[in-house]
């Protein structure tokens, strides 16, 4: 199989409106469309990531809880690439968004760093 890479990443959140402020308002992904599912009760949200990335961002009712293990099986955590992570630090932190120390990828020499979504994914921003 080749591929050409990622079309998207799929989040399931558990505050539709709190989820969609922090993605387009806090971290500034461009809304390419909004789709309410009536028979699922499920809001649907295309995001801009990039030149060629999207996240979908999804509501369920009642979906279950992340396991609360960082090292838990599955999706660690998903990773952004910014030019100034000092930057992109106090951006967050403008916000009230906590941040994790910098750390300093030990292969690669790059500075990077994490925080969270509102229900708790685990997000990177990775100095590029």
């Amino acid at each position: 199989m080749q591929t050409q890479g990622f079309h998207h990443v799929a989040i399931i959140c558990s505050n539709y409106e709190k989820s969609k402020h922090f993605y387009v308002e806090i971290l500034g992904f461009p809304v390419i469309q909004e789709t309410f599912r009536a028979a699922r009760n499920s809001y649907k949200l295309d995001l801009k990531v990039g030149e060629h990335d999207a996240i979908e961002l999804f509501s369920f009712p009642h979906p279950p809880q992340r396991p609360g293990s960082p090292e838990a099986c599955g999706l660690r955590h998903l990773s952004f690439a910014v030019a100034d992570l000092a930057q992109a630090i106090a951006d967050l932190q403008s916000q009230n968004i906590e941040v994790e120390p910098i750390r300093l990828d030990n292969i690669t020499g790059k500075r990077f760093t994490f925080f969270k979504d509102p229900d708790g994914l685990p997000l990177e921003i990775y100095e590029a």
